[in-house]
């Protein structure tokens, strides 16, 4: 099998992005079942799993969590996936990556400045 071209694997990187971007779950969901690394990023760092909470997409944040993707992963300009989440109001989404064991206090802002923020602060207090 060929191996893929730097062009090629940004490209594929882009395509996976937009699909967890627009939650296209089964898109991208082949593409990582496939071989694409789950923790790939696009040129900003931003993860599938970083489009996909910050889109509030719930059941591709579920997928991508299921195949292990990192919950903490910060993209280029230090945010975490759940503090995106919180900015954006997507509480399902918050719940899912703090069950997941999300970091509150990674990256900039930290999840619970977010949360202090936009007054979700009783989203995290199930936190444990």
């Amino acid at each position: 099998m060929p191996k893929l071209t730097a062009e090629q694997v940004q490209q594929l990187t882009e395509i996976a992005v937009g699909f967890a971007r627009n939650g296209e779950s089964g898109e991208l969901f082949d593409l990582i079942d496939h071989g694409l690394p789950v923790n790939v990023q696009d040129a900003g760092g931003n993860t599938p799993l970083m489009m996909a909470a910050y889109h509030g997409h719930a059941e591709t944040v579920r997928g991508l969590i299921e195949r292990e993707a990192d919950v903490d992963l910060r993209n280029a300009r230090d945010q975490s996936p759940i503090a995106g989440a919180l900015f954006k109001g997507e509480d399902d989404v918050v719940r899912m990556l703090l069950a997941a064991g999300a970091d509150l206090d990674a990256g900039t802002p930290t999840a619970r400045l977010a949360a202090e923020m936009f007054g979700k602060t009783a989203l995290l207090e199930s936190e444990g």
